[in-house]
């Protein structure tokens, strides 16, 4: 295993294990309520099968698992009446301007959350409803087995998924307990977050102000406390430098912004595999590059891992000199170099560079993952919730790369919603190494204010998630007087009825 993976992961373990004897003092503490007491029992690192580190017998964590449950609903008899949308934009780029909120109602007045995984559509999870309409909720994983062929890598997995965790916030309500605690309980309390360098340091060097970019990162690590950044040492970053690449003044789309529009140009460079592009990086474009990644990291300094993306479309072996040209700077991952369907490529990559690489924002279901896994052509995992398959599946996801002794780290570019998503996920699986958080969420005052937190706890504590504790469900409600503010201009309907998606069209069985 590569070095910079192991010291990542051993730090990992030991933040999670420092956090046990402070529940266990908590739990015997004379000032603790009965009923705080009772709810750590109950959740006590997952309940039954861990009960014996927490000094409990299995009839007392039997009882704590039982009490409290709430009455308000009649888990059993609950159906699904109905599925609601509201969207809002979040951002200002091609995927992140369009936010897609799921509100999945039942006959028993309680609601689940959900949302359609960011530059989704919202009839991607539309076109479902006629398939929930009557359902159980809390047979989460009977309906995800309906719903799961209409999804698809992407934003096509957007609708399935976003369905899925309403089904699990459902589930947790008409239980009374979290998510997580439905998942087989939890490994830590807290969720490490990796958010990008400040916007100051994301230009190429020669426009970079380093005097405000230093004041940023002072900000980002000593303010909001993240201990885990990440950057785009793309090509972009040096192009306009005479003499550093190869063909990007011929490659239609180079230097555009990225827009949703971009589809339809199947020849844009965004659009281009990236063997097919004949973009290459000269020596003094790998000098370059060295200088601004050199850079950044002067400012940051070596104690926070600092990951990569977006190096830009070129072929395996332009991918394999851009790893070795950044090897020296200790990198905590570099990701996507070549389409995650390349698993020959990823791994001919991973084998030749000393740096982790990670990809997999864009599969849909574990089957890719396991592939990835299998030929070990990746360092890192890295779902995306909003793609991947929903809460379920990508714990399972990751308790496969465990079994692979492969690490996972997870994608995330959304609402608050999605966000409680992934950190009940990551609480219930062991190799969960981080979370992102965007800067269009770490640095957006109002984007924590989307919900409202159902426990007593904030959702960030400086740079890590907490994990719902004494809540049900995902945890959140959502914050109607803030979301309308930010409706997206195409669609300002805000929950109203869908009966238009009532009816079933078609027949949708796939074999005879």
């Amino acid at each position: 295993m590569k070095s910079i993976l192991k010291k990542l992961r051993l730090d990992a373990k030991q933040y999670d294990n420092s956090k046990v004897p402070a529940m266990h003092q908590e739990i015997v503490h004379d000032i603790t309520s009965n009923n705080r007491r009772n709810f750590l029992k109950k959740s006590a690192l997952g309940g039954i099968s861990l009960a014996g580190m927490m000094g409990m017998s299995i009839e007392d964590t039997i009882a704590a698992t039982t009490s409290n449950v709430s009455r308000m609903s009649i888990p059993t008899d609950l159906k699904i009446t109905d599925m609601r949308y509201t969207t809002i934009t979040n951002g200002n780029g091609a995927t992140n301007a369009r936010n897609v909120l799921l509100r999945m109602d039942t006959n028993q007045g309680i609601y689940g959350l959900g949302e359609v995984r960011d530059g989704g559509d919202a009839r991607f999870a539309l076109f479902l409803k006629s398939r929930l309409l009557g359902l159980n909720p809390t047979n989460v994983e009977m309906i995800f087995k309906i719903i799961k062929q209409f999804g698809g890598h992407g934003r096509m997995g957007g609708g399935v998924c976003g369905v899925e965790m309403a089904l699990w916030d459902l589930a947790g309500k008409a239980y009374g307990v979290p998510v997580w605690s439905l998942l087989g309980g939890r490994y830590r309390d807290q969720i490490r977050l990796y958010t990008y360098i400040p916007n100051s340091g994301g230009k190429p060097l020669a426009e970079v102000d380093m005097a405000e970019f230093k004041a940023d990162i002072k900000h980002r690590l000593e303010v909001q406390g993240y201990t885990w950044l990440k950057m785009h040492p793309g090509i972009e970053k040096i192009s306009k430098i005479p003499g550093t690449t190869v063909n990007t003044k011929f490659m239609a789309g180079f230097n555009d912004k990225v827009q949703s529009s971009r589809v339809q140009n199947f020849l844009h460079y965004q659009n281009t595999r990236h063997a097919f592009t004949n973009i290459q990086i000269t020596d003094k474009g790998l000098e370059e590059l060295q200088k601004y990644v050199g850079a950044i990291r002067d400012v940051i300094g070596y104690d926070v891992p600092l990951s990569g993306d977006h190096q830009g479309h070129f072929d395996v072996n332009t991918c394999i000199r851009v790893g070795n040209a950044l090897e020296k700077f200790s990198m905590a991952a570099l990701e996507d170099f070549v389409p995650w369907d390349l698993t020959d490529q990823l791994k001919a990559i991973t084998d030749a560079i000393q740096t982790p690489t990670v990809t997999g924002e864009d599969i849909y279901l574990k089957e890719e993952f396991k592939k990835l896994c299998d030929h070990r052509a990746v360092d890192i995992v890295q779902p995306d919730m909003g793609t991947s398959g929903g809460i379920l599946e990508t714990k399972k996801i990751g308790d496969y790369a465990e079994e692979k002794d492969t690490a996972m780290i997870m994608h995330f570019a959304g609402t608050p919603v999605c966000f409680m998503a992934n950190v009940h996920m990551a609480a219930a699986t062991q190799n969960a190494l981080a979370l992102e958080i965007p800067n269009q969420c770490s640095d957006n005052p109002w984007w924590p204010n989307l919900v409202k937190m159902v426990g007593k706890q904030p959702m960030i504590t400086k740079g890590f998630a907490n994990v719902p504790l004494d809540a049900p469900g995902l945890g959140v409600e959502l914050n109607d007087e803030e979301i309308k503010k930010h409706l997206h201009p195409e669609d300002t309907s805000y929950f109203v009825p869908t009966p238009q998606w009532n009816e079933i069209r078609s027949y949708d069985r796939l074999w005879s």
